[in-house]
């Protein structure tokens, strides 16, 4: 699927996606063309899908991360999806995903301070529909975070 020239490219894309071609070509050791080529195939394919602004919101002033792990009451058939439903409309949360296990779903939620979580927990999740149990974890600190993939 891809070849060392594709990897090369994607490598350097994630170190900085921010450069312009001719500089990632250049860093790829590829022709211009052949970078302008292998990018439109790989935005083609699906397997590049776009650039995207990294923000960093501790430095916007929220200081409290938490991540709640769900556990949903499933007697009701639609449960899975109208909580999820739910949760997409909670703008302090920044993540849902779904497991396969005891566990349903996990929120992340970001604050600017414990008062602030506070108010967000009892008044927008705790609203949230079929919850039959969360647990909350209060991230203390990120060791490692990385969307790159070893290429």
């Amino acid at each position: 699927m891809l070849d060392d020239i594709d990897r090369r490219l994607l490598r350097h894309l994630q170190a900085d996606p921010a450069q312009p071609t001719g500089q990632l070509a250049e860093a790829a050791r590829v022709p211009l063309a052949t970078a302008y080529k292998r990018l439109e195939r790989l935005h083609a394919t699906g397997i590049l899908r776009g650039q995207h602004a990294v923000i960093d919101w501790q430095a916007l002033g929220y200081a409290v991360e938490v991540s709640l792990r769900i556990t949903l009451d499933k007697t009701n058939p639609r449960a899975f999806d109208e909580f999820l439903a739910a949760a997409r409309d909670v703008p302090d949360v920044i993540e849902i995903q779904t497991f396969l296990g005891r566990v349903d779903a996990r929120l992340k939620i970001i604050a600017r301070d414990l008062p602030a979580y506070q108010q967000i927990y009892r008044d927008r999740v705790l609203t949230l529909p079929h919850i039959a149990d969360i647990e909350a974890l209060m991230q203390v600190a990120t060791i490692k975070n990385t969307q790159s993939l070893p290429l």
